[in-house]
């Protein structure tokens, strides 16, 4: 059975145990300790040398890093990661865009402000809140005519995307100023239904939140 090197606040894992889910992909979860330094051990980084979560290990004993790389492994041959060529760069494109413009701009916004670290940071956070606005933007107008980032159809780039932007307000944007990104999160939200909560940096004692 797979194992899935999780911690379950980070969104990141959130994306890969809704496509789990979606796809009825059974799996053992193990939980990572990271703020006690559990991702840094020797065992841990044999899996992924980054030293972060998510991992995938597969039933052999082979392990996939980084979140959106796992998604395109979990879809492969199914209707969330199209087969023609052209559709599946664009799919690409938006994962490439999550992991440059949503996760380590709203994604840290999000964690520096949920857990007490937004004033330790305060030389970085004008500049994330600008670049977050333009991520925004850039998604609004994307979706001005399409009802998801890949044409008509629900992909895992909608899946990646949506994990940090939809809880963009948990850092204070507001949603509303972007009403094709408003719809776009109520269909995704739709396509992935109930069963994934969000789990908060609380649950983890050792998070400062």
């Amino acid at each position: 059975m797979l194992k899935l090197h999780d911690y379950l606040p980070s969104q990141n894992g959130w994306k890969v145990r809704v496509l789990l889910g979606l796809l009825k992909i059974p799996y053992d979860s193990r939980k990572v300790s990271i703020f006690e330094g559990e991702s840094h051990t020797d065992a841990f980084l044999e899996l992924n040398p980054a030293g972060a979560v998510p991992v995938l290990q597969l039933e052999e004993g082979s392990a996939i890093a980084e979140s959106n790389s796992i998604l395109t492994y979990l879809a492969e041959g199914t209707p969330l990661l199209p087969a023609d060529r052209y559709q599946r760069a664009k799919v690409m494109q938006w994962l490439f865009f999550e992991q440059y413009n949503v996760e380590p701009v709203i994604g840290s916004l999000r964690f520096w402000t949920l857990t007490g670290r937004l004033e330790r940071n305060q030389g970085m956070v004008a500049g994330k809140r600008e670049a977050g606005a333009r991520t925004l933007a850039a998604m609004n107008r994307s979706l001005g005519d399409t009802p998801f980032l890949v044409g008509n159809d629900f992909t895992i780039a909608d899946i990646a995307v949506y994990a940090y932007s939809h809880r963009a307000e948990d850092c204070g944007f507001s949603l509303a100023d972007y009403p094709a990104v408003m719809g776009w999160i109520g269909r995704v939200r739709d396509a992935i239904g109930p069963g994934y909560p969000v789990h908060p940096y609380s649950i983890d004692p050792h998070s400062g939140a």
